[in-house]
């Protein structure tokens, strides 16, 4: 470890606040899913942000301890906490850290998927039915369509009771719209369908997209510190106007309390009316916790550069702390102030659901003019460059010491001269070209979303329980800052909880098969482990893997906890199963 760069070691650049600027990108993944949220759970979907916040906030010291433990590693809580788990099998360790990273990941392609529909529409918008050159196309051919034009017909038998002229003014409107769109707006170079898995489409969000990319990988090339100077000077532009549209509409009257108030889930999925608490309400909410996680406990990622903290032993606490303060501060506002002034209604506007529209609402919001409006369109497409960069930085650092531990292959494992983990920033990048491909529609978008946060959930138990495993099993090491036994325990109960969200949510986003795509893509680590572990390493961890738990070499230690793990392991199933069974979507 070195506080030089060039020396082809990660590099103690960064303070606490460093490390509190670079997990600031967590706040705006609010903005990813509040359409989707809101379209599940109705007017429960502010609640659904509170309470899966302080979820967060509170599963956040458990992680904290851990971090400290382990002054020399990067990579994240998963990564501490998977240690805990060696003992008890050398499979569980790596499926904790692989699920971490399959869950932050997507971010990339996700963020740069909204980013893109932001650029295509200022570049190459689509024009509004009432715009003056569409009102034009239209008097100039009105003339060649009548009731017998086979498109009218069509039209009138899709929307009966519908009248002839007004038929024909419809029909001649669209045609307008689309003979005006720009053609990269749809152009798609080929579409690939991949069986159980979806479409995967190279098209204009595609080729955008991976610009974007490209264009984040080169700033982090540059090392850790350099990216958290970015990403101070992008949080400052991006959170403070995002903070005053959470502020505004409490002062100026613009909050409907109606919108905020009887609080019951929706009948169905995006059907905007008022249901009941019945077994079909419960699983729409328990699904919209389910998908909140992803973004509300995003803000563990404040640790993920231990290993390249100026004084890991104080900062570490201080960066997740500090990180969480800031994430309950917008996860609570923007959600309340959202649905406030919008509504059910607003909140179901296509443009919310898949974000493309979000920067529009938010200048609105707080009663902007086109310029304002304009303005928060540019701060959406750096709000999601913030995230971005979050993601890249956290999910890199997860491969590179997932490689240096023995459970991932050992080309991740290097840094380039900035102490930047370049080979692990490439993987995701290549992956995440994939992910790009699958989301660059609506339902891929979120069908991505959907199955990276079954990784991102069996990582939150296996590490929640991790944090009294190391109790038992590593009470000799030393813990620069300890949580209290009793919300250990807390947070223990938190684990099960969140396996009830697993079970109960993940068949909501609108493929019931997505938790069993999750769990397929989490065994993906059985063959990439045993390669590394059996093949490379002749079934041996490297040295530092022992060195930091204080054991010698090629031992694991004795397993003080006995059966209990194990036992937590099957309860845990228990609980998914079960959950999975009981709770069913509204008829």
């Amino acid at each position: 470890m070195t506080t030089e760069t060039g020396s082809g070691q990660m590099v103690r650049a960064l303070s606490w606040k460093g490390a509190f600027w670079v997990a600031a990108g967590v706040p705006p993944l609010v903005l990813f899913s509040i359409g989707g949220i809101a379209g599940t759970t109705g007017k429960l979907a502010f609640v659904v942000w509170i309470i899966s916040m302080i979820m967060g906030f509170l599963q956040s010291f458990t992680y904290a301890e851990m971090a400290g433990m382990f002054g020399n590693k990067s990579g994240g809580t998963s990564v501490y906490g998977a240690t805990a788990w060696l003992r008890y099998s050398k499979l569980i360790a790596p499926l904790s850290v692989w699920c971490n990273w399959f869950a932050w990941s997507p971010v990339l392609s996700l963020g740069c998927v909204i980013a893109a529909g932001y650029i295509l529409n200022a570049l190459f918008p689509i024009p509004l039915a009432e715009s003056q050159q569409v009102v034009d196309w239209v008097a100039a051919n009105l003339a060649s369509y009548t009731a017998e034009t086979q498109s009218v017909i069509d039209y009138m038998a899709a929307n009966a009771g519908t009248a002839a002229e007004d038929a024909i003014k419809a029909v001649a409107t669209a045609d307008g719209i689309a003979a005006l769109t720009p053609a990269f707006r749809n152009w798609e170079f080929a579409a690939v369908t991949i069986p159980l898995l979806g479409t995967l489409h190279f098209n204009s969000y595609f080729v955008v997209g991976v610009a974007l990319m490209l264009v984040i990988l080169l700033i982090q090339e540059r090392g850790i510190a350099s990216t958290a100077a970015a990403q101070k000077w992008l949080a400052i532009i991006v959170l403070v106007p995002l903070l005053l549209v959470g502020l505004v509409p409490l002062f100026n009257g613009s909050i409907n309390w109606m919108n905020v108030t009887n609080l019951v889930p929706p009948t169905a999925a995006y059907s905007g009316v008022d249901g009941e608490w019945n077994i079909g309400g419960w699983t729409l909410f328990l699904g919209g916790l389910y998908i909140a996680a992803w973004s509300t406990y995003g803000f563990e990622t404040a640790v993920c550069y231990t290993r390249e903290l100026k004084d890991p032993k104080t900062d570490t606490f201080r960066a997740i702390f500090y990180s969480g303060l800031l994430c309950c501060l917008f996860f609570f506002l923007i959600p309340f102030s959202f649905q406030g002034v919008l509504g059910q209604e607003g909140m179901l506007a296509s443009g919310i659901v898949d974000g493309s529209g979000i920067g529009e609402a938010l200048g609105n919001m707080i009663g902007g003019g086109a310029v304002i409006t304009q303005i928060f369109v540019i701060l959406m497409i750096m709000a999601l460059f913030l995230a971005i960069m979050t993601a890249m930085a956290g999910s890199s650092r997860t491969l590179y010491q997932g490689s240096r531990d023995g459970w991932l292959p050992k080309y991740l494992g290097s840094v380039n001269t900035h102490g930047a983990p370049r080979k692990a920033m490439w993987t995701d990048f290549a992956f995440n070209v994939f992910l790009l491909a699958l989301a660059s529609d609506i339902a891929g978008y979120f069908y991505v979303l959907a199955i990276s946060n079954v990784g991102y959930i069996l990582f939150n138990f296996l590490n929640l329980n991790a944090g009294w495993i190391h109790r038992i099993d590593s009470s000799h090491m030393e813990r620069p800052w300890k949580a209290p036994t009793w919300l250990i325990g807390v947070n223990t109960v938190l684990a099960f909880v969140n396996a009830l969200f697993l079970g109960a949510g993940a068949k909501v986003w609108g493929y019931e098969n997505a938790l069993w795509s999750g769990l397929v893509f989490a065994a993906l680590i059985v063959p990439v482990f045993w390669f590394r572990h059996y093949v490379q390493d002749g079934g041996k961890f490297p040295k530092e893997a022992y060195d930091d738990l204080g054991l010698p070499y090629g031992e694991r230690g004795a397993r003080k906890a006995g059966m209990l793990p194990y036992l937590a392991l099957a309860a845990g199933a228990v609980v998914v199963l079960w959950s999975n069974w009981f709770f069913v979507l509204p008829a």
